[in-house]
Parts: C-alpha cells; structure tokens; sequence
C-alpha cells in the first residue's frame, strides 16, 4: 500500500475527518505566485507560415491563452510524500496541526467515482527545477500538462509534493457553503455572480481511505482528545501517531499511541 500524507491545521483536520472528503483547490488559487503560471512557456519561438497565416503574434496569443485556460479549468489536491517535514509542520500553525496518512489507492477510486469531469483524477509528482529553463510550447514534444500543473521552483523542495489533478469537476461535490467575499460584483444585469474558481470541491472519501494521523508535537491536548476519538470512528484500524522531537538530531519522530 502506498501512503501519502495531507498537512492541516486542526480544523481543518477536523473538518476532513468528521466529513470523510478531500479538498480540491482551482490552480488559480495557490499561495505560490508562480503555480501552474502560464509564464513556465517560452512563446517566442512560432511557427512563421506560409503567408503567414495564422500570424505569428495571433499564435503567440493563442499559447498564452490556452495555457491560462488550462490553469482555471484545473482543480488540485495537494499531498505530500512524507510525513515528518519540519517545515511542513510550522506551516501548520507552529506543529499544533495534524497529517492524515491516505490510502493512494483507495482515494484515487474514490475520487474517481466522485468527479464526473472531463478528464479522471490522477497523480502526478511535482518536479522543482529552475523556471529560467522554460520550454519551447511550440516544440511538438512539449509536455504541456505535466509541465504546466507540476512546476515548481526550488525553493519549495521541502513539500515533496505529489497532486492528485482533475479538470473541470462535476459541480455535484462543490462546497455547499459559499463565503460572501467571493461574491463578484453585479454583473450588465444587476445580478451578484460567484467566481466558479473559488469553489472547492470535496469528494467524499471510504473509511479504507485514512491510513494514519500524526499529531503536532505542540497540539493542544483537547484538540489531541478530540482528534483521536473522531479518527478511530472512521477506521478501527487506522494507525495514531504523536511527532515528538529527536533529541539526538534536527528531525521529528513518530510514535505510535
């Protein structure tokens, strides 16, 4: 069985637990601003053809455009393959959060039966490289998808990233709930109208999906109470970790409770 691991603070650990699903997020909507940017191709290099028809500049645009909308029709889980990164774990509220060790399997099934889109779910594996190595897009072997939805500099090699990756999810699994600072204003009409891409979208998850919880070395204990109590309802089975600190080196450890 393969694991991957989900980083959250505690609620939304909670949150994943108590309603068995996973979040995907628009590749819009990252933190990093460089994510799944169309700016990764080169757009200098197209074809000059015969009478210059398309022209250049018409091809040029279309590039960028296809690869913008390939971006907002995209929505991303983000896992990680490890579970004891010291940086991943301060991004977490300070080690108070929680890791949920996934089922690979067992989620992508669930997955796929959940989205109804165009295109399954499936993982891919972040590559982190240099962005000044940007690839010809008109190059016929461009590998555009993978390249575009799983770049990322150097700088975030920590994450040890791996995206579970759909394109246009069928609405049935978006968030019921919608904050009201993603309401856009009025549009020709009059009428209030909600930015599709800051939707996400939770497909529900079986119990065989949730392998482990690793708990902050700094959680609080009620919120560790808590936590424990939710996760041995959805799985019997499931594996239950408190992080402590190696005395020893700079690095965590996982006990098993």
């Amino acid at each position: 069985m393969s694991v991957l691991y989900k980083y959250l603070d505690v609620k939304g650990g909670l949150l994943m637990l108590e309603n068995h699903n996973l979040q995907f997020t628009n590749a819009t909507k990252f933190n990093d601003p460089f994510d799944c940017h169309p700016a990764l191709f080169d757009y200098s290099h197209a074809p000059i053809n015969k009478n210059n028809w398309p022209p250049v500049d018409f091809l040029t645009r279309k590039g960028k455009s296809d690869m913008e909308n390939m971006r907002n029709h995209t929505w991303i889980c983000c896992l990680s393959k490890v579970y004891d990164s010291l940086l991943m774990w301060a991004y977490y509220n300070n080690h108070k959060g929680i890791c949920i060790g996934l089922n690979k399997e067992a989620v992508l099934n669930c997955c796929q039966r959940g989205f109804w889109g165009m295109m399954p779910p499936h993982f891919l594996e972040v590559k982190y490289r240099d962005i000044l190595q940007k690839p010809d897009y008109f190059k016929p072997d461009a590998d555009f998808w993978n390249y575009l939805l799983c770049t990322k500099a150097k700088a975030w090699e920590h994450e040890q990233e791996v995206r579970l990756i759909t394109k246009d999810p069928a609405w049935i699994q978006a968030s019921r709930s919608i904050p009201v600072e993603i309401y856009k204003d009025a549009d020709a009409n009059g009428d209030e109208y909600v930015d599709g891409k800051e939707i996400r979208h939770y497909p529900p998850l079986t119990a065989d999906c949730f392998e482990s919880v690793y708990l902050g070395v700094n959680m609080l204990k009620r919120n560790k109470t808590k936590i424990i109590e939710i996760a041995r309802k959805i799985n019997h089975d499931i594996k239950i970790y408190q992080m402590t600190i190696d005395p020893e080196a700079f690095r965590l450890k996982a006990e098993q409770i």
